[in-house]
């Protein structure tokens, strides 16, 4: 009689951890996914804003001064340049991208990184260039592909 209290307790104990990491887990994941989507809409809200050289607002963007414009609309701090930013977060090869994450590429004869760009999916990016302001491009165009350093998730 003891050995099946024992077994019950034992599948009561096991039940009952189960239904807290999937508690704790799946809140995690939705709210991330969530986090994404809410940065990927706030970016697409100021397409076509011109370039400006240092400019973090809509009235004009850099692409480092427009990545962390969009960041902080969903309550991420990021410094104003691409290469400090290349320090944060954890590295992504470009096989397991997901929306949100950042793509920093050498675009100067400078060393180091010198753009940065998020990934919004379907091999997409969203960004601020010096020639037509916030804009969408595919990162398998040749010169992106030619310049691509890495990419980051925070």
């Amino acid at each position: 009689m003891e050995v099946q209290a024992m077994k019950k307790a034992l599948a009561a104990t096991a039940l009952f951890m189960l239904l807290c990491f999937t508690c704790f887990a799946s809140p995690f994941r939705t709210e991330a996914a969530f986090s994404a989507n809410i940065l990927i809409a706030e970016a697409h809200k100021v397409i076509g804003t011109p370039y400006r050289a240092g400019g973090t607002t809509p009235k004009g963007f850099d692409c480092s001064g427009f990545v962390s414009y969009t960041y902080k609309k969903v309550g991420v701090s990021l410094p104003h340049s691409s290469e400090a930013m290349y320090a944060k977060g954890k590295p992504v090869s470009l096989n397991q991208l997901a929306p949100g994450d950042l793509l920093f590429f050498k675009t100067s004869k400078h060393k180091g990184i010198s753009h940065v760009a998020i990934y919004i999916g379907n091999g997409r990016m969203i960004h601020s260039t010096s020639s037509k302001g916030v804009q969408v491009n595919s990162i398998h165009q040749s010169y992106w592909k030619q310049r691509f350093v890495g990419a980051k998730r925070l």
